[in-house]
């Protein structure tokens, strides 16, 4: 019994929606503790698909209670939209299932305004941000002067929620030239979001400790993945919050004394959207090969922008980075059926960085744009596996190619997806 983070090992999309909905099965709890809406979480079962922004994976099992962490930023007009969807294919999303930080920052249309403003004032040097407005939401955080879900308990939330629109159309104005803001239409609207919203708002932080306490199963949920970690990720071409498993701690308000375990979320490949080096990009017909032709939900497209991601071949040196960031005690890998039509399949094993070998990850981003991979090559199995239910049944190519990445990883694959829906996963003893 104890805390069960989830964490991506690469740059997000490591499809960590359907492990965390397959793992919410066994808890009590599930909670999300990162990010906002610039994140996107498919899952598949039973025929449809959810495509969940902000509500934690873990709401289409009924006995577990949800809460969106005080290390999230919330846009309330989309939890709510997320929710009335949820509502309509007859989903419990009640106030007394799924519980909203007070602490959680909320985005206001001014933050969006500013995100979009500043990407497109950075010309050439874009870092390719989602612009929703989630970088400008966590500058007001760590400015200490944010609104926050708490301050919708407040009699006086709508003349707040005024003075800062007004505050921040001056920067609008001046610094971007941007047309000004209404004061009184967003506070009217932001109004209307707070009695819809007050009833499942709560001190969550309390709520999993005491879950915790009680002997309980609390699943933490992250988006994004490690490499877009603001910190130890590929700066600056990150996100604005942190994603590894330390960011759970402070995102959900507890302390790291309950017995812990980190599943790192890896595909059997590698994909990133948006800017930034990427050192075994494939950016001819092996990458569209990999990346679908967005037919289907888990073709390689973004959830939240559907901008196409870019692939290549899978990085341990990323991962072993990933095992050393979040301390991983196993990792659970996704879309191995996509490299089923593959021969002969590349892995990089370390790379190549002004003639010296690098095993390490570099702690530079120049280091990195400046790195080229160096391979090793495994046998492909050139069969469709989607079918299949146990390690045992698994083409042995397939086996090897696992196996591989437990030895140059150091951590054990516990549970390998084979296909989008929830029992299409293998796992292993």
């Amino acid at each position: 019994m104890g805390l069960t983070i989830i964490v991506g090992t690469q740059w997000g999309d490591e499809a960590k929606g359907k492990i965390t909905d397959l793992l919410a099965q066994e808890v009590d709890v599930a909670a999300r503790y990162n990010g906002g809406d610039n994140a996107g979480h498919t899952i598949s079962h039973q025929g449809c698909t959810f495509k969940l922004h902000l509500v934690p994976s873990g709401i289409l099992h009924p006995r577990c209670r949800l809460c969106i962490g005080n290390g999230v930023v919330v846009n309330p007009q989309l939890l709510l939209e997320e929710m009335a969807e949820l509502t309509r294919a007859g989903i419990d999303v009640s106030p007394q299932r799924l519980k909203l930080s007070d602490r959680a920052h909320l985005i206001m249309p001014y933050h969006q305004a500013l995100d979009g403003a500043a990407e497109r004032a950075r010309g050439d040097s874009r870092i390719g941000t989602t612009q929703r407005g989630i970088g400008p939401v966590y500058a007001d955080k760590a400015a200490r002067s944010g609104l926050r879900a708490g301050d919708m308990l407040e009699p006086d939330f709508a003349p707040r929620v005024r003075e800062a629109v007004a505050a921040q159309n001056k920067v609008l104005e001046k610094v971007y030239g941007q047309s000004p803001l209404s004061p009184e239409e967003i506070a009217a609207q932001y109004a209307a979001y707070a009695e819809r919203l007050r009833p499942r708002i709560a001190d969550t932080s309390l709520l999993i400790h005491q879950a915790l306490e009680a002997g309980q199963e609390v699943l933490a949920e992250g988006a994004q993945g490690t490499l877009l970690d603001l910190d130890q990720g590929t700066y600056p071409y990150v996100t604005s919050s942190s994603s590894i498993a330390g960011g759970a701690f402070t995102g959900l308000g507890i302390g790291p004394g309950y017995p812990t375990q980190v599943v790192g979320v890896a595909k059997a490949y590698t994909t990133r959207v948006g800017a930034g080096p990427f050192p075994t990009e494939l950016t001819g017909p092996l990458g569209d090969q990999i990346r679908g032709t967005g037919d289907q939900p888990w073709d390689e497209y973004g959830t939240t922008t559907g901008r196409p991601r870019r692939c290549g071949w899978l990085d341990l040196v990323i991962l072993r980075y990933a095992a050393r960031i979040n301390g991983l005690t196993e990792l659970a890998m996704t879309k191995l059926d996509v490299l089923s039509s593959f021969h002969r399949i590349p892995i990089c094993v370390a790379y190549e960085l002004d003639r010296h070998r690098l095993e390490e990850f570099p702690s530079r981003t120049t280091d990195l744009a400046r790195c080229r991979p160096i391979y090793e090559e495994l046998e492909g199995w050139e069969r469709d596996i989607r079918a299949v239910g146990t390690w045992e049944d698994l083409p042995l190519e397939a086996r090897a190619y696992v196996e591989f990445i437990e030895e140059r990883v150091g951590v054990p694959v516990a549970l390998i997806s084979v296909g989008p829906e929830r029992e299409q996963t293998i796992r292993r003893q």
